[in-house]
C-alpha cells in the first residue's frame, strides 16, 4: 500500500495542536510541519510536462538534465523516511524557464510511488495513477 496522505495530514495537524496546547504558541517549525504534509493529486490533474517526465521515467530516459535520475536525499523530511537511495528525482520542464525550474517528480523505488512537487520540495503530492 502506498503512503496514506490523509495520515500525514492528521499527523501534522496533531503536531500543530500539540504545540498550541503545550506552549500556547506556534513556532515556525510546527507551522511548517503542518504546511508541508504530503497530499495527493490525480494523474489527470498534473501538468502535461509531468506526464512527459513520467513517460521518460517509464522508458528509462533519455532525460533532459544530467541531474535527472539522481538520488533525492529528502533533506527537508517531507516525504516518508526511507534509506538513502530509495528516492530519485526528475525534472518537470517549466515552459519559458531558462533553468530547471521548481517542478519535480520524485519516485520511490520499492513501492513504485511517484510524488509531484511544484515548489522545489516544500510540499509534495502523491500521484494517484487511477484517476
Amino acid at each position: 500500500m502506498r503512503f496514506p496522505p490523509r495520515t500525514a495530514r492528521i499527523g501534522a495537524a496533531a503536531a500543530l495542536l500539540s504545540a498550541l496546547l503545550v506552549g500556547g504558541t506556534v513556532t515556525a517549525t510546527s507551522a511548517n510541519a503542518a504546511a508541508t504534509a504530503v497530499g495527493s493529486i490525480c494523474y489527470s490533474d498534473l501538468p502535461s510536462q509531468a506526464h512527459d517526465t513520467l513517460d521518460l521515467i517509464e522508458q528509462g530516459g533519455p532525460y533532459p538534465y544530467s541531474q535527472d535520475g539522481t538520488v533525492f536525499q529528502n533533506r527537508e523530511g517531507v516525504l516518508p523516511g526511507q534509506s538513502t537511495g530509495y528516492y530519485h528525482e526528475y525534472t518537470v520542464i517549466t515552459p519559458g524557464s531558462s533553468t530547471r525550474g521548481a517542478r519535480r517528480i520524485v519516485t520511490g523505488e520499492e513501492n513504485q510511488e511517484d510524488y509531484y512537487t511544484a515548489d522545489h520540495y516544500e510540499s509534495f503530492d502523491l500521484v494517484d495513477h487511477g484517476c
